[in-house]
């Protein structure tokens, strides 16, 4: 426990080292000026970062009446060094202005006594001050861990997403960018033979841990359903069973998940598919002037014990692609939603092949995490014609 007394008055300096020497504080440093004390914080005059010469002080003693700096001026300094900041400052002061005061508890200080010094005083606010400060470091200590965590959460959610895939026919390519950490968007494609694949997208609902564990849950699930059942209402039908085994005692929100999941048969040039709530996939075919909309045919997942999931196809003729996304690439776009649409369009159609920097530069331009309100995910498949 490292305690630092700032006082010009050698005799103050004296009289609260002896205190503290006889309560078994027997690391204190002292510094007679706020200069001083700010040199010994690392803080020079003109230095910007922090080498401080006695590192890990627990609390300081700050004298508010001070020659060439005041307490509340070097008080204010402290608090501009995250380092710093979160050091106990408790101020002594022999001034009994109730301005000057608040000014001092206004700009970082923790607390104040007055002089002469009562010794049962100091040590009450002085053991006041430790123990908060205490908690405040377990707290942040805490908080260290948990971020940690959810970094390494996020790079296990990571790994699960699927990998590009190339094939003759077949391309199928991602941009994924997460509004926090960890997030509720999936996406997934797997190979079913004999020229067929299985791809979906899904958006949970909400952010954060709550919504990435039950995304987890169906990433754990989703090969085995989709290999195992492959027809799109099979596979829709069967994740809305297993999500509905998630039985959560007194759960207050209602958690579900839109998606859509679809059967690509490249040898028939065919795409069967189940839309679950979910904005509508676009296929681009060969130089037709519009795309057609994959739309939603059922509620989402996970809101009823039952769904009923109506499958439908359609072909296509030439090469062409087919796009994929979340709402969050819609909320980006100002206006209502057959704008934003429009505009979504207006960006996709621009030749079938995957352009990554292009989906980059329009969607996915980088931001801080609190700066995003939503998850955005972007999956583009390319489509080859093949010989029937």
């Amino acid at each position: 426990m490292k305690i630092l007394v700032v006082d010009d008055n050698p005799t103050n300096i004296i009289i609260i080292r002896e205190i503290l020497k006889k309560e078994d504080y027997r690391n204190v440093i002292t510094a007679s000026s706020a200069i001083e004390m700010l040199e010994l914080l690392g803080v020079g005059r003109n230095n910007s970062e922090l080498r401080p010469k006695h590192p890990d002080v627990d609390l300081i003693l700050l004298d508010m009446m001070m020659p060439e700096m005041d307490g509340i001026e070097a008080c204010r300094i402290i608090q501009r060094y995250e380092k710093l900041k979160d050091i106990p400052i408790i101020m002594v002061t022999a001034v009994g202005d109730s301005k000057k005061l608040a000014e001092a508890l206004d700009v970082g200080a923790v607390d104040y006594v007055t002089k002469p010094i009562n010794k049962v005083e100091l040590m009450a606010r002085i053991r006041l001050a430790l123990r908060l400060k205490a908690e405040k470091d377990w707290h942040k200590e805490r908080d260290q861990r948990i971020q940690y965590e959810l970094k390494l959460a996020a790079l296990v959610q990571n790994a699960v997403l699927s990998l590009p895939l190339e094939e003759e026919l077949f391309e199928v390519h991602a941009i994924y960018q997460p509004s926090f950490e960890l997030a509720g968007d999936l996406y997934a494609w797997y190979a079913l033979g004999d020229g067929r694949y299985g791809v979906i997208l899904l958006d949970m609902m909400g952010h954060g841990i709550s919504s990435s564990l039950f995304c987890m849950f169906i990433a754990s699930v989703l090969k085995d359903t989709v290999t195992t059942y492959v027809e799109p209402e099979k596979v829709i039908q069967e994740l809305n069973r297993r999500f509905n085994q998630l039985y959560i005692e007194k759960q207050l929100i209602q958690y579900y998940f839109t998606a859509i999941y679809m059967v690509i048969d490249t040898k028939l040039q065919r795409i069967d598919y189940v839309n679950a709530g979910h904005p509508p996939a676009l296929l681009f075919d060969g130089a037709s002037a519009s795309p057609v909309l994959l739309e939603s045919n059922c509620h989402p997942v996970g809101l009823f014990d039952r769904i009923e999931a109506a499958p439908q196809s359609l072909t296509y003729e030439d090469d062409g692609h087919l796009v994929m996304y979340t709402d969050g690439l819609l909320e980006m776009v100002g206006g209502d939603q057959s704008e934003q649409l429009d505009f979504l369009i207006n960006q996709m159609d621009d030749g079938h092949e995957w352009r990554e920097e292009r989906m980059r530069s329009v969607f996915f331009n980088e931001q801080a995490p609190g700066e995003r309100d939503d998850d955005k995910c972007l999956v583009w498949i390319s489509l080859k014609k093949g010989k029937r």
